[in-house]
């Protein structure tokens, strides 16, 4: 009876790990009556305006230094705009996307406890000996911009409480940073900042090293948590880090550019791991970021977690990393380009309508003045209508483009004192319920602070964000054409193939005859959606289209994408992505998506794989705003592969030159043109019934679900000694060794298990721990799987997205599309000249 009951508690203790809330959450804090620390501290929001610094005046082309350039580009938005006003403007917009984090460095220190202290960002910004990142690979390892003028630490920095983090060089050419000026940027005098030594530091933070890491003295960094603070064990023993209740002297946060900074495709350093910031642009996005180096800093392959990170690509992230919806989705982190072009193509497209809760975010209109009365920004807003562009893979930040930047800035930490109130951070959970603007606008300085910058965010994105064309790069016009016919021949094949989803330049019937109401966002839009397929294939459209692209200045102010949602049922690409829950109605972002969004059909059936046999299965994609994927945008396509909205498509190559940057497009544009060249560890059945190569994200190592002691719940710490001895395959060493995994696991089995399937989950994990359980204590891969082979079919029950192919989909102009489209692949010369035409972008 004893052993009963502890397996029991085992098998409870397990669970509650999982379902349980790992914040550390005593006084039971209520949604909606919880401040933000800036607020308990008495600063309002007057006290963090967004900084006029022009320190950052060499990024961007250098954009800054050119007033009259920075008006004009201001002018059509803001008419009669100063040149001065209008650099002011963008430099507060860039300092807000670059610097500012807005009080989420809480939120990063949570996080290294409720990821079992696998997500450290001090280690990850650190260059000690024990760890495998330092400064000086940080480019080619971790895929992260080191800030210029500073050097690696050699050594425990005694400024610093013996962190080896980078050191500031002095030179005439690196000024101090004036971010960190604390008499003219004073932080927020919480907790332990202002005593026992501690400063209270500026509310820009200290430079790290790292463009878009910024760090802060830890308000939590007491007398007693400076006692006990051991640098060298900090690195070293894991028994002392791997502790939930390590109180460490800094908190990390991060900014906007973390995730979009990135060297200029035209014009990038000598050194990656040295650039200049005149070698930096604010929005192509960090693509070359590995997300399983980033955070965890030590890499495990028998760790599932780091299996799990693991299936993000260089330059891919999961959005739904901290919110989780329980959906292993990674995507490309968004570059900003075009963005006149993109709020173009919106006043013609992209209205929806916004009920209750959605009428709570900021639109423009909001902020006259300092925006006149006649700036056409306000037209984007007639209460309750929106025209807005979509910025997500999912077209589901649907209710204002200022709204799509401050959700940004909540889902990397701003206000996480009540956003992680609604969900368990990592895992999601059971019950997601929405994060509420209203509470937001009430109890969050750091919200006021943020929605008063972002117009000036918007206004720096109009004047700083051109494509960056190969021609301009250095050695780039070797890689372009020089046989006039063969571009001619490219245009045309654009116009008839690709434009109808690529371009925001079509025949104006397009605008008016195939999406009545700027759009048709309705329960009928789909009806309007196959109407507009349908012409698009007729020789109407495709001559109306030739003309376009023909004209000299068809790349001139053009987006490359319609913005249209298009159903996935068409695409034929990973239904992840389109699956995704967090915006639908009720869940974490429903206060940032309309009721237009809401309102969407069903796109239908699509075919999905069983992750082992192959087999085609027909699944229901669900109504309600899912099934749809906007059109990526192809303003720099030579400079963005691999492809697909996952990067799953094409070779990576982490140095980033002009010449990486092609050979990586050439083999991606190959391998989406010609499907039969893609990667793949299975054969599978598309659409058109032909068989192709896909790829199965598997793991590579026999791998456990880890979870070191320190962090276990206490109730489970105390009994540990005894569970190690009943159960020593899952409770050795003091902490959870959940397992095996066996090799060759499709990853997403187990990380897309629908834990708002309460009933089903809590019936599938006593069966899951049953039959780990019976394994030797050395059990072979050969034993996990015959264990294994048990749990497939439950798993697939509850699993939120059965769709394990990765780099399937996007057939257009080859010879996979199915018969009932009706169209012609295109020939090998066809794909050839269009991909001489898809280098001029």
């Amino acid at each position: 009876m004893k052993k009963f009951i502890l397996v029991l508690l085992a098998l409870f203790g397990v669970a509650a790990v999982f379902f349980s809330r790992g914040c550390r959450h005593e006084d039971k804090p209520v949604s909606g009556k919880v401040q933000d620390e800036a607020m308990l501290a008495g600063v309002t929001a007057e006290r963090l305006p967004g900084s006029e610094e022009d320190y950052l005046r060499d990024m961007d082309y250098g954009i800054t230094k050119d007033p009259e350039k920075v008006r004009a580009a201001l002018e059509p938005y803001v008419p009669g705009i100063s040149a001065e006003d209008a650099v002011k403007a963008a430099v507060r917009g860039r300092n807000n996307w670059v610097v500012w984090t807005a009080g989420n460095d809480r939120l990063w220190d949570e996080l290294s406890r409720a990821s079992f202290g696998n997500l450290d960002l001090l280690k990850t910004l650190s260059s000690h000996k024990a760890l495998k990142n330092k400064r000086s690979n940080r480019w080619q390892y971790l895929g992260l911009v080191n800030e210029p003028c500073f050097k690696e630490a050699t050594g425990p920095r005694a400024d610093r409480y013996g962190l080896w983090l980078d050191e500031r060089v002095q030179s005439d050419e690196c000024a101090p940073d004036p971010y960190e000026d604390e008499s003219k940027y004073p932080g927020v005098p919480y907790g332990a900042r202002g005593k026992d030594g501690l400063p209270v530091g500026s509310y820009y933070g200290y430079a790290s090293g790292i463009v878009g890491l910024r760090i802060f003295p830890n308000p939590a960094f007491d007398a007693a948590a400076q006692k006990n603070w051991d640098p060298d064990k900090y690195y070293n023993d894991p028994k002392y880090y791997n502790d939930k209740n390590l109180v460490k002297p800094y908190r990390v946060g991060m900014s906007c550019g973390f995730c979009h900074v990135g060297p200029n495709p035209t014009n990038p350093p000598a050194d990656f791991e040295n650039p200049k910031w005149e070698n930096l642009n604010s929005n192509p996005g960090a693509q070359y970021f590995w997300i399983d180096r980033i955070f965890m800093f030590d890499v495990d392959e028998t760790n599932f977690i780091h299996q799990l990170f693991g299936t993000s690509r260089p330059g891919a992230l999961d959005t739904s990393l901290v919110s989780s919806d329980q959906i292993n989705n990674p995507r490309t982190m968004n570059a900003v380009y075009q963005l006149g072009a993109r709020l173009a193509i919106a006043q013609k497209w992209g209205k929806e309508t916004l009920k209750g809760s959605e009428l709570n975010n900021k639109q423009f209109n909001d902020f006259v003045p300092p925006i006149p009365t006649n700036s056409p920004l306000l037209n984007f807003y007639n209460n309750p209508d929106v025209k807005t562009p979509r910025v997500l893979k999912d077209g589901s930040d649907s209710t204002g483009s200022l709204a799509a930047l401050n959700r940004v800035y909540v889902n990397i930490g701003l206000f996480s004192e009540e956003w992680l109130l609604h969900f368990i951070p990592l895992l999601g959970g059971p019950d997601i319920t929405p994060f509420p603007i209203a509470a937001a606008a009430k109890n969050s300085t750091y919200w006021q602070a943020n929605t008063a910058q972002t117009p000036d965010l918007a206004l720096f994105f109009l004047a700083a964000t051109p494509p960056d064309y190969l021609k301009n790069a250095p050695n780039g016009p070797t890689y372009l054409t020089t046989d006039e016919a063969v571009l001619a021949r490219g245009k045309d094949v654009f116009a008839e193939t690709c434009a109808r989803c690529h371009s925001s330049k079509l025949p104006e019937q397009a605008f008016t005859d195939f999406f009545p109401d700027h759009g048709c966002v309705n329960s009928n839009y789909l009806q309007c959606w196959n109407d507009y397929w349908q012409w698009t294939k007729t020789e109407e459209f495709k001559a109306q289209m030739r003309g376009i692209v023909a004209a000299p200045d068809f790349l001139d102010n053009n987006f490359l994408s319609t913005e249209l949602r298009i159903p996935s049922s068409l695409m034929e690409t990973n239904m992840c992505s389109p699956l995704a829950t967090n915006a639908i109605a009720g869940d974490i972002w429903n206060d940032f998506s309309s009721s237009s969004y809401k309102g969407l059909p069903s796109v239908g059936t699509v075919t999905v794989h069983h992750p082992y046999t192959l087999e085609p299965r027909p699944y229901q994609m669900p109504a309600g705003g899912r099934g749809y994927t906007r059109p990526a945008s192809l303003v720099s396509v030579w400079s963005t592969a691999p492809f697909l909205q996952n990067n799953s498509l094409g070779p990576f190559n982490w140095y980033g030159t002009v010449d990486g940057r092609m050979e990586s497009f050439n083999a991606s544009i190959e391998q989406l043109l010609w499907p039969e060249k893609r990667d793949g560890n299975v054969q599978f059945q598309t659409g058109s019934g032909k068989m192709a190569p896909g790829w199965i994200d598997r793991t590579t190592k026999t791998s456990y679900l880890k979870i070191a002691g320190g962090f276990l719940p206490e109730f489970l710490q105390k009994h540990v000694g005894f569970l190690s001895f009943i159960w020593p395959s899952v409770f050795g060493d003091g902490g959870i060794d959940l397992g095996p995994i066996p090799e060759g696991t499709p990853v997403n089995l187990l990380s897309n298990i629908n834990l708002k399937e309460k009933d089903k989950v809590l019936k599938l994990l006593p069966k899951i721990l049953h039959d780990l359980k019976k394994l030797p204590r050395n059990a072979t891969d050969d034993d996990a799987r015959k264990a294994f082979a048990n749990l497939v079919e439950p798993l697939l029950d509850v699993s939120k997205c059965p769709d394990y192919i990765v780099n399937r989909g996007h057939y257009f102009g080859t010879d996979y599309l199915p018969a009932g489209e009706g169209e012609t692949a295109l020939t090998d010369d066809d794909k050839r000249a269009l991909v001489e035409f898809l280098k001029t972008m």
